[in-house]
């Protein structure tokens, strides 16, 4: 490169060069997880606790509709309580 006072050279190397810039990739992908992290901080606190909440699943039975047996809620309402007893049994 010329200059007033004669030629300049410039020289350099490729692998601090390379490391610098791989450096500066991984402080910018940090940053962007940042930015995103606090975005989605700021989201979940504008969502009311309603939304939230995961729906409860009932749990798979197996048919248990027989003549021996009888199946009885021990827990109102709660399915998954559930007892069987002898439908032939007395009533005493």
């Amino acid at each position: 490169m010329p200059t007033e006072k004669g030629v300049l050279t410039v020289t350099g190397n490729v692998y601090t060069a390379y490391t610098c810039e791989e450096e500066s990739f991984k402080i910018t992908e940090a940053i962007d997880l940042l930015i995103r992290m606090a975005e989605t901080v700021t989201q979940t606190t504008q969502i009311s606790t309603d939304q939230l909440k995961l729906p409860e699943q009932e749990m798979l039975r197996k048919n248990t509709k027989s003549k021996e047996h009888k199946e009885v809620q021990l827990v109102d309402g709660s399915l998954e309580k559930t007892a069987l007893i002898g439908a032939n049994l007395d009533p005493k």
